[in-house]
């Protein structure tokens, strides 16, 4: 028996919005995180660096037990990790406000992201190159990814399944679909996929920029307008720190409580192209989308939105335009095309997690964000979002996610009425 699988509780921490709240407004009222920072590199971004973790937890309504343990554990955590535990709690929060029913072998946690910290540990190693004994303890955990799979289990007491997955820049479906895997197969009854802050470091920015994907520079009072996917004018991806955790949960155990449901997973689809660089394949793409709505049991023309991977980038918004093309045919005019990158720019790891929660938002609201910045839009023979908020119910929306190295990821939402 497969069990259907839902989204019940939601956290996001972008920079155009800090909390599910204010994330829905800079949604519906089209507010960029994207800023110049003077003196920065890059200087074009959306930056999370005076994000306060004292702050995001005040925000949440916590046990004072619970906010002591969060802040011991944040302590000495790097900055991805503060931002993934105050995240996850609110999710947490959103999803069992009256406390978890399973029990704690039944709750499952999967890291989504690798490479985390690496500003953390290009900070090490300057401070351990001057003076290596003085290199904390810590960092014997910090420098491991699997070190935010600890900090949450112990403060959720998540003793089920737990793991890291990386797929580039499809890391956050790639969590997706194994939380989904995990419940539908009975392996946990909740699972709780945290979509990492990517924190680089100088050499990994440079290197992003010497490959011709990263817009760095430009514009210092009109930073905003810099990220336009599917735009004729765009110059590459905008860097962007955002965070963003799901909860899913077997759906006829959160029909038994009565619990909010954002909308359903139906399943997805990961596949290779058997590409080791970064350039994007068409086919790999739509290969994607096609095996997401097979392993969906949905058909081709029931989808109505995409959530596209669309990064700004050169060559790969034209790529993935051709993919759906291919992949839905002439119907591809019915759907609504939209960018989430154009208002929290590129969030790498997290990138999918961060759209997914847009996408459930979006489906929940009845509304589409605006596609900031898209003026002279590549292919007119698409329908694209425009530059204002709409009203209009999603029924069905696939949220793609492509990484380099040719990784593919397409996962299939659905709406439910409650």
């Amino acid at each position: 028996m497969i069990n259907h699988v839902v989204v019940t509780g939601l956290g996001v921490s972008a920079a155009n919005g800090i909390g599910i709240p204010a994330f829905t407004q800079a949604l519906k009222s089209g507010i960029s995180g994207v800023k110049c920072h003077i003196n920065e590199f890059p200087a074009i971004k959306a930056s999370l660096a005076d994000y306060s973790y004292k702050t995001a937890l005040a925000s949440l309504p916590l046990s004072q037990e619970t906010l002591n343990h969060a802040l011991r554990l944040g302590a000495k955590a790097p900055l991805s990790a503060r931002l993934s535990l105050a995240t996850a709690l609110e999710a947490w929060h959103d999803a069992f406000a009256d406390g978890c029913p399973y029990p704690p072998e039944q709750r499952g946690v999967i890291i989504a992201g690798h490479n985390i910290e690496q500003k953390y540990q290009y900070q090490i190693r300057q401070s351990y190159v001057d003076r290596p004994e003085f290199v904390p303890a810590s960092h014997a955990l910090c420098f491991m990814d699997t070190n935010q799979l600890a900090l949450l289990s112990e403060l959720l007491t998540l003793r089920g399944e737990g793991y890291t997955v990386g797929g580039a820049s499809a890391s956050g479906n790639t969590g997706l679909l194994h939380a989904y895997r995990q419940i539908a197969s009975g392996v946990t009854q909740a699972c709780l996929v945290v979509g990492a802050m990517a924190d680089l470091s100088p050499p990994e920015i440079q290197a992003f920029k010497n490959s011709g994907a990263l817009l760095t520079e430009g514009d210092a009072y009109d930073a905003a307008r810099l990220c336009r996917p599917f735009d004729h004018n765009r110059q590459g991806f905008v860097y962007g720190q955002g965070c963003a955790c799901l909860l899913l949960e077997n759906e006829q155990s959160a029909n038994e409580r009565n619990a909010p449901i954002w909308g359903r997973v139906l399943g997805g689809s990961l596949c290779l192209d058997a590409n080791r660089g970064s350039n994007p394949s068409s086919e790999g793409e739509s290969r994607a989308m096609r095996q997401a709505l097979l392993a969906a049991n949905r058909p081709y023309d029931s989808v109505n939105y995409i959530n596209t991977h669309g990064t700004s980038s050169l060559q790969g918004d034209e790529t993935e335009i051709a993919a759906i093309k291919h992949a839905f045919g002439p119907y591809h005019r019915q759907i609504w095309l939209n960018s989430t990158k154009s208002l929290t720019g590129h969030c790498l790891y997290a990138a999918a997690a961060v759209e997914a929660a847009a996408t459930l938002i979006q489906m929940k609201e009845r509304f589409l964000h605006p596609n900031l910045n898209l003026e002279n839009p590549i292919d007119n023979d698409c329908r694209f979002v425009g530059q204002q908020a709409q009203s209009q119910p999603i029924a069905i929306a696939l949220n793609n996610a492509f990484g380099f190295g040719g990784i593919n990821t397409c996962v299939v939402l659905e709406h439910v009425s409650q």
